[in-house]
């Protein structure tokens, strides 16, 4: 049971006995992760809740330690996600005691996609103009699109760049999206 307890050594000789040596501590459980969803970069602040978290050594977010972890108290802790892999993970803390987990409380989501700059930033109205996107968070492209009609294809050249030819548009300027 939890508390600190004796230790007794029994031979034939008799018994030695150290009073209070040994504290068994219950293991942690964590009831709640808040907020539940964060970027795959990292950095989100999250506040576990749950019982027996004094003392807690280790935070971890999908297998990957959390910084910047903090006891509040026997129920709480704050703690700064690490960056992870999209999808829902587990939390894990690590006490003397033992290890809490809690499935499937943490979503990592991918950021949304920046565009910073469009190169060339004009071309005709019968399209056919290769553009070079560049911005933030573009791997995932699903869609781009010149004036709100899709391009034919495109190539995720990596993060941060994406080249696609224009389709035909109307004269003026116009918005360039990435899904």
């Amino acid at each position: 049971t939890a508390g600190t307890k004796n230790v007794a050594v029994i031979t034939a000789g008799g018994t030695a006995t150290l009073t209070n040596a040994f504290t068994y501590v219950t293991p942690p459980t964590i009831s709640t992760v808040s907020p539940n969803s964060g970027s795959t970069t990292g950095g989100t602040a999250i506040t576990i809740t749950g019982t027996y978290l004094t003392g807690a050594t280790t935070v971890t977010v999908g297998g990957i330690a959390a910084t910047n972890v903090v006891v509040q108290s026997a129920t709480s802790i704050t703690a700064v996600t690490p960056a992870g892999s999209a999808g829902v993970q587990s939390v894990t803390v690590t006490t003397s005691g033992g290890t809490g987990t809690l499935t499937n409380a943490f979503t990592f989501i991918t950021p949304l996609p920046t565009i910073s700059l469009v190169t060339p930033n004009s071309g005709p109205t019968t399209g056919g103009t290769a553009i070079t996107l560049t911005g933030t968070y573009l791997t995932n492209a699903t869609s781009v699109k010149v004036g709100g009609v899709a391009v034919a294809s495109f190539v995720v050249v990596n993060a941060t760049t994406i080249t696609a030819v224009t389709p035909t548009g109307t004269a003026g300027s116009t918005s360039v999206s990435v899904t």
